[in-house]
């Protein structure tokens, strides 16, 4: 069964306030680190699944665990300092 695409459908598509705003793309762009660190860490434990992990494979996973607690942090305390406050 094929899908009936409209012409208001057809121009919602490519309609200009659909892509991201600066301030989305900003937000995306501090959290970049940490989801790349949560990827690497994601890897280490799929390594993992069909097999016991071995003394190298345990490492990888601490050490990838490592980053992204270490990324968490550091988007934490970058997003405590706001700019600005009372005086």
């Amino acid at each position: 069964m094929n899908p009936i695409v409209t012409a208001a459908d057809a121009e919602t598509v490519f309609a200009d306030w659909i892509e991201p705003t600066n301030a989305e793309l900003d937000a995306i762009e501090q959290e970049s680190p940490l989801i790349l660190a949560e990827v690497d860490l994601l890897d280490a434990q799929l390594v993992t699944l069909d097999r016991v992990p071995s003394e190298v494979d345990s490492r990888r996973i601490r050490r990838a665990r490592n980053r992204v607690l270490a990324a968490r942090r550091t988007l934490a305390n970058r997003t405590a300092v706001v700019p600005g406050g009372a005086a």
